[in-house]
């Protein structure tokens, strides 16, 4: 018999969400599949079927699956590119949407892929599932990456369409620090951001990504990171820069937002990287650097405040901003470089976790938050234990410091 250890299971398979709650993104529309699906328990749907459609990777298939075991539904699931012909479609859809279940439960079908239909090899098909849509008596869902292939014109017509977009920073980071916060592994937001960049917002590459860097490891490292293929994402990265450092007016420099989906602190990060080597004229790089400070405060104040109107001053500063700085810098091809400042964040992960959690520690106690903690106390006690060793060890016990923290302060 062939043992297979807990480390050879697919993180896609063994963290394949149980319910819709544990989906990362896309809540609107995964709630929009999941009242369509209760109205047919209730008023009946307006549509007999929905087209979940979006990139690879964006939850199609997971929402469908965790929904159907958080309702209690069936779910019957079949792929509609493997059933080639008009007449198997009738013969095995067709039954399964008319039929009752073994028990008399609810069901859920599934076509997945009906992109996958070829219109001259499987002529038919399509009219097929037309007519099984039109005689169901249970959901009809299904997926494709584009719902506006002209080849599933029929399907489109007869369905509610929910539009899956890829996962961003906002949603992605939360969920992968989660992930890994189970997996006992240590990574920093900063790196965990370059993963997401890296694989387009698609989360079945992004988890499988992140096991390969981490397999083996408590700590995911910015050298682990750098091992990976740029893919597809790393010439729209430079494209963006070149706009940015050589455009001669606003309009076209600003479009280096909308040549790239690199997160716009990435963005910011990539910039101020390369500011200094693009822009050699003295006079140039001062007024660059103006708009890039007046830049990250509209950031901060964006982020603190929840006021999201303000990214748009920041975009035109960061992009138009340093474009029209550039007055008397002659052109010159100059390689582009990874933010440095993102590898140092990384160098420097472990020491910073552990002062969050020591912060913590010295929160409870002191009943502060622990950024005030931080900020407030630790001083304080690394003078008092590098200083006053009795006073230290009583410390150490009242706070319960492991021997990390403990070093972390005396050192």
């Amino acid at each position: 018999m062939v043992k297979f250890l807990v480390d050879d299971i697919p993180w896609t398979i063994e963290h394949k969400p149980k319910n819709l709650n544990e989906i990362a993104g896309n809540k609107k529309v995964i709630d929009s599949l999941k009242s369509w699906i209760l109205s047919w328990e209730r008023t009946g749907p307006n549509k007999k079927a929905a087209l979940l459609s979006g990139p690879p990777g964006t939850g199609k298939t997971v929402s469908v699956e965790a929904l159907a075991r958080e309702l209690d539904f069936d779910l019957i699931e079949m792929n509609a590119s493997d059933i080639r012909t008009g007449q198997a479609i009738e013969s095995i859809v067709g039954s399964a949407v008319t039929e009752q279940s073994l028990f008399n439960r609810k069901k859920i079908i599934l076509l997945d892929e009906v992109d996958g239909i070829s219109s001259q090899k499987d002529r038919g098909a399509v009219q097929a599932i037309t007519k099984v849509i039109d005689k169901t008596n249970y959901p009809i869902l299904m997926t494709t990456n584009d719902a506006w292939d002209p080849k599933i014109r029929g399907l489109r017509e007869k369905s509610l369409i929910l539009n899956y977009k890829k996962i961003g920073i906002r949603d992605g980071v939360p969920y992968l620090r989660q992930l890994l916060t189970k997996k006992g592994i240590e990574a920093d937001d900063s790196m965990l951001k370059i993963i997401i960049d890296r694989n387009e917002g698609d989360m079945r590459s992004i988890i499988n990504d992140l096991q390969m860097l981490t397999t083996g490891k408590t700590e995911l490292t910015f050298e682990r990171i750098n091992q990976l293929a740029w893919r597809n994402r790393k010439e729209p990265v430079f494209d963006a820069l070149k706009l940015v450092f050589t455009s001669k007016d606003c309009l076209n420099a600003r479009k280096a937002i909308e040549v790239t989906d690199v997160d716009y602190e990435m963005l910011f990060e990539w910039i101020y990287e390369n500011l200094p080597r693009q822009l050699s004229d003295p006079y140039d790089l001062s007024n660059a650097m103006e708009a890039l400070a007046k830049a990250e405060l509209f950031l901060s104040r964006a982020k603190k405040t929840q006021a999201w109107q303000l990214l748009s001053y920041a975009m035109d500063l960061m992009t138009a901003g340093v474009a029209m700085s550039r007055k008397r810098t002659k052109p010159a091809w100059i390689p582009m470089k990874f933010p440095q400042r993102i590898a140092f964040m990384s160098r420097t992960m472990r020491e910073r976790v552990k002062l969050r959690q020591l912060g913590i520690k010295i929160g409870k106690k002191c009943h502060v938050s622990s950024q005030d903690s931080i900020k407030i106390f630790i001083p304080y006690l690394k003078i008092i234990f590098k200083h006053n060793e009795e006073m230290a060890s009583s410390i150490e016990r009242w706070l319960e410091l492991d021997d990390e923290m403990t070093t972390y302060l005396k050192y």
